[in-house]
């Protein structure tokens, strides 16, 4: 990353999201009062005292971990520090010194970072409470009483990382990068698939369902341009999403939808289209986002020759609105035709931020409206004036008519094939708004 690098690390409970949502000034980390809410990394860009930095909120960090997500949590977190120019080594004073406390304490002296060391939930204001005095015993240096809830001592600890951050480079120019969100709902190998792209294991990879709950941004460049990486928390049935913390989940995936540019729809080879994948996939459609199918464990499946065929006829059948989606078949665990997705993520971007003059527009609209003359209601002909591109992402059409009435679905539908014959726009919806307009004007 070019921004400096800030991680907040400590134990379940301590408030880390709390305090990481304050600082960047959004909602971004789920914030739950139940120990272990946060378990992958969660990146953010924030500023102070005109310095942009990079904070990194992480799993909370336990010495005792026998079970596997706690185990995970504990390398997400060493790989955060990894990362890290300056670590924020956060701590509860109400409950004073613990054993864990210590012993992170040790790991992070260890890295040769420079730690701020915060002790959070000092909710009284006023002078310096006498338990923050017992917090020099950890050897991490000056500790800072705060209370992310009520935002007292904040400054004071951003000026402290502000002091510690390395010099700034200069800012080269920026290529556009490309946010792609990974959707789909609950194990079908969403995070296997972003680390199988980054090489390393940037986000938690189990085979219980609903691990991912934050949405994770991962950047990554190759040859074939630079690109954010989302992974979301699997989307599930309403009836399944129980507790709050999988709500926020809910919520997170929807706006990471909304954030990316290209959508990666993954459904497990083994399944098929499932009613809950057509729901997914329909938000990401609503949404006017670039959209790939990538049906994942084709190495699971047994294959002829009109193996593959059939299998797209019947994808497009479930997701009919999605025709204009290309289908990729991968392995996100052998890396099959992985490869092959970021030509397909570049074309579909393009296609999706695409704009065509008026002129030529209107050129594909004067051949469409001789093939096939517009319908006419009871004597009185709709007439078609001209088109021409009001937005892109996706792109969208404004067509002005005499009559909107006289506009018909079939027609509409009509006239987005003939664009779509023109100009491809693979991978994209499309969009048209219909308007009137009087004759004389």
């Amino acid at each position: 990353m070019s921004k400096a690098t800030v991680a907040i690390i400590g134990r379940p409970n301590v408030g880390k999201s709390t305090f990481f949502n304050y600082i960047v000034g959004k909602r971004i980390s789920i914030v739950e009062d139940t120990p272990g809410v946060t378990r992958d990394r969660v990146y953010a860009d924030t500023n102070w005292r005109g310095r942009d930095f990079t904070l990194i909120d992480t799993g909370g960090i336990e010495p005792e971990h026998e079970d596997i997500i706690t185990s995970q949590m504990h390398e997400q977190a060493n790989m955060a520090i990894e990362l890290a120019d300056v670590i924020v080594f956060l701590t509860d004073i109400k409950q004073g010194i613990t054993a864990a406390d210590k012993e992170i304490a040790l790991m992070l002296k260890k890295s040769k970072k420079p730690i701020i060391l915060v002790c959070n939930k000092s909710d009284t204001f006023g002078k310096t409470p006498d338990e923050l005095y017992e917090f020099y015993n950890l050897g991490v240096g000056e500790p800072y009483a705060v209370s992310a809830v009520n935002a007292k001592g904040i400054g004071d600890v951003l000026d402290a990382i502000f002091n510690e951050l390395p010099p700034q480079q200069e800012e080269t120019q920026e290529e556009e990068v490309i946010k792609v969100a990974m959707i789909g709902k609950p194990n079908v190998g969403k995070s296997s698939l972003i680390n199988k792209i980054l090489g390393e294991n940037r986000v938690i990879v189990s085979s219980i369902a609903g691990t991912t709950r934050d949405a994770i941004d991962s950047e990554f460049e190759n040859e074939f341009g630079k690109y954010v990486f989302i992974d979301t928390a699997g989307i599930r049935r309403k009836s399944k999403v129980n507790d709050n913390l999988e709500k926020y989940s809910v919520i997170r995936s929807l706006l990471a939808v909304e954030r990316a540019d290209v959508c990666i729809l993954m459904l497990d080879a083994n399944e098929g289209v499932t009613a809950q994948d057509a729901k997914i996939a329909g938000e990401a459609h609503e949404a006017g986002k670039g959209v790939i199918i990538a049906v994942n464990k084709w190495d699971e499946i047994e294959k002829d020759n009109q193996t593959m065929e059939n299998y797209k006829k019947d994808v497009y059948n479930k997701l009919s609105y999605l025709s204009y989606a290309p289908i990729i078949f991968i392995s996100a665990k052998t890396g099959q035709r992985v490869n092959k997705l970021y030509e397909m993520i570049n074309m579909v971007a393009s296609q999706n931020a695409l704009r065509v003059s008026t002129s030529v527009l209107n050129d594909v609209l004067s051949e469409a409206v001789t093939i096939v003359q517009p319908p006419t209601d009871k004597g009185k002909r709709l007439k078609i004036f001209y088109m021409t591109q009001a937005t892109t992402k996706p792109p969208t059409f404004v067509v002005f008519v005499n009559d909107k009435e006289l506009f018909h679905f079939s027609y509409e539908r009509y006239l987005m094939n003939q664009i779509r014959k023109e100009f491809g726009l693979t991978g994209t919806p499309i969009r048209m708004i219909i308007r009137e307009k009087k004759e004389k004007e």
